[in-house]
């Protein structure tokens, strides 16, 4: 026997200035392997991705075990430098389709073993996930006071061609760094309609603050789902 999660998902979601990456919540998707952004996928491919996030999460019962499975996830979902060895260094998270399904299939799992019987995704979740015409991205900053990201600007570089964001998120408040380099680091989010870019392509994301500063991210869309 099987029950529907109700509750809906929240999908979305001046000094020197250096750029790094942080993450709420990635899932694992098929590390080491070659891919491209899937922008179509099928109500096959959904489950799948649902049963991609779900079951290291059903087979993770130790908070060490759940915290492994959330390190090696993070891993395909993240572009640029990795925040945990080189935490000011540029790095950003896009949450793709099969980023948010596999989202979707942690939930089940937690629920499930909170509830003690299988819990499964509402189709109409599943679906509006599917449909989603806009990729999110997620950048964190690292600056030398607390507002030094407000009024950041974000576009994509992809050859010649330039891919402004349609919508940027406000800047959390800088808090407070505890490692080396600037004294605070905050973060937004950005997003971008897949029909304006290569879903395969080498890009970079370039950051602009008002203080004339520039942070680069480089991704490889060829290496994400």
């Amino acid at each position: 026997m099987s029950v529907m999660i109700k509750d809906g998902m929240n999908f979305y979601g001046h000094k020197r200035v250096w750029g790094a990456a942080s993450l709420i919540g990635v899932w694992m998707m098929g590390i080491g392997m070659a891919w491209a952004i899937d922008v179509k996928l099928s109500a096959q491919d959904a489950q799948k991705a649902l049963e991609t996030g779900r079951i290291p999460m059903e087979k993770a019962n130790l908070p060490e075990d759940v915290k492994k499975v959330l390190q090696q996830a993070s891993l395909a979902a993240r572009v640029g430098a990795d925040p945990e060895k080189d935490p000011c260094s540029a790095s950003a998270i896009l949450r793709t389709k099969r980023y948010r399904l596999e989202a979707f299939g942690r939930q089940e799992a937690v629920e499930s073993k909170k509830r003690k019987i299988d819990v499964r995704m509402p189709e109409e979740f599943i679906k509006k996930v599917m449909d989603m015409p806009n990729m999110e991205v997620e950048v964190q900053l690292c600056g030398d006071d607390e507002y030094f990201a407000e009024g950041a600007v974000i576009e994509l570089q992809q050859g010649s061609k330039r891919i402004k964001s349609i919508d940027v998120g406000k800047a959390e408040r800088g808090r407070k760094n505890e490692g080396q380099g600037p004294a605070f680091r905050s973060r937004f989010t950005a997003l971008f309609a897949y029909e304006q870019f290569d879903p395969n392509a080498k890009s970079v994301f370039v950051v602009n603050l008002q203080d004339g500063q520039e942070a680069r991210i480089h991704a490889d869309f060829s290496k994400v789902r």
